[in-house]
């Protein structure tokens, strides 16, 4: 049994039919390694039945009682789990079986090498922090919510502009028109902010990026702030439809014209596992084909 990992909580994405044959493949090996699994009461609901009963938590107790979290799906899987947990400190991994694996980073294939190692001490653990986003409307606070990759604010519809104004601690920076403005974390520069022209951010820097998306000027740029800046934006104008605050494009708050979204760190990060010999520049190469050339060759 691994001492530092005696219980072990189990979450995964319920949208993929081969989901179970992998969710029951870490079952098997958290089992040989001899440590107590807890499953998210919806991931034990699909599926087939054990000759043991299975433990079942809702997911936001599952921090609560375990040493670690497994999440099987891909890295959106993992978005939604890291803002359920984040505040319990629980390190996770993540199993991928969505696309690119990012944040996911043991195959399928491989878990008894990955996830057996990682029992028995062979791994790395970095900390990633969240944004925490609180809309403010007429001086009162109306919604609040964290995303690991992105605070977007957005017309609500393609091909719209909006007009907003920036704040970074306190200090006016503009008033902008574009399709909408990403603040990301280092972790979330490899996502939506990397489509919209922001730079790709190690994991451990403590800085934020603002990215303008198309923006009614050539002359902005993305804006790199320190990581324990406050970033204030107010809705100055919208097109005909409401705007929307967006949170790892999972979680969506409706906008009026005046509102000021503050986004900042939030203070507990997520602490991500990763295999023994995990590396992001290698990660970067292989998911973001870094490591083609013209022709088709690599090398």
């Amino acid at each position: 049994m691994s001492s530092q990992f005696a219980t072990v909580a189990v979450v995964a994405r319920r949208q993929r039919r081969n989901i179970a044959d992998t969710v029951l493949a870490v079952e098997q090996v958290l089992e040989e390694h001899g440590v107590d699994v807890v499953f998210e009461d919806a991931t034990a609901g699909f599926l087939p039945a054990s000759d043991a009963a299975r433990r079942t938590l809702p997911r936001k107790a599952l921090g609560e009682v375990s040493d670690l979290v497994v999440v099987v799906g891909g890295d959106g899987s993992l978005l939604g789990v890291s803002r359920d947990i984040a505040l319990d400190g629980v390190p996770v991994v993540g199993v991928n079986r969505g696309g690119l694996g990012f944040l996911a980073a043991v195959s399928p294939d491989q878990l008894d090498t990955q996830i057996g190692g990682i029992l028995t001490g062979e791994f790395s653990i970095e900390d990633h922090f969240l944004l925490s986003a609180t809309v403010q409307r007429e001086g009162t606070d109306v919604a609040r919510a964290m995303a690991l990759n992105d605070v977007v604010m957005h017309p609500g519809t393609m091909a719209r502009m909006m007009e907003f104004a920036l704040w970074v601690d306190d200090s006016y920076v503009y008033d902008q028109r574009s399709d909408g403005l990403i603040v990301a974390s280092p972790t979330g520069s490899t996502a939506y902010a990397l489509s919209a022209g922001g730079p790709i951010m190690h994991p451990s820097l403590d800085a934020i990026v603002i990215v303008p998306m198309f923006p009614h000027t050539l002359t902005s740029r993305p804006l790199v702030v320190r990581g324990d800046a406050e970033i204030k934006i107010k809705v100055l104008r919208t097109a005909d439809t409401a705007a929307e605050l967006s949170f790892d494009s999972q979680v969506n708050v409706p906008l009026d014209v005046g509102d000021e979204v503050v986004v900042s760190k939030y203070a507990h990060p997520l602490k991500l596992v990763y295999p023994t010999g995990h590396n992001f520049y290698e990660a970067c190469r292989s998911k973001l084909d870094w490591a083609s050339r013209l022709g088709g060759q690599s090398g």
